[in-house]
């Protein structure tokens, strides 16, 4: 969303506006990919019966999952900020 599609507010309630938005976006991108991140890992790690414990190798499977996962998310953040730099 712009600026110039709100012109009823004035600047300063618009920059706050905007910074609302961005920040709620972040939120849901947060949340896509914690989503994407459980259902990855479930599907991977999660082979017998659902029961009230995981399964020694279950609870393996999805603590390297995750840091999987996280390691992955973390080398495409750098490498994005990296590119930011150069530019």
């Amino acid at each position: 969303m712009s600026a110039q599609g709100i012109p009823q507010l004035d600047d300063a309630s618009k920059r706050e506006l905007e910074g609302f938005l961005e920040q709620e976006q972040a939120k849901a991108k947060l949340q896509a990919s914690i989503h994407e991140l459980t259902n990855t890992c479930w599907n991977t790690c999660i082979t017998g019966s659902i029961s009230s414990k995981f399964s020694k190798s279950e609870a393996q499977c999805l603590e390297n999952c995750v840091d999987r996962f996280l390691d992955s998310s973390l080398y495409i953040v750098k490498q994005i900020e990296s590119q930011k730099q150069q530019l």
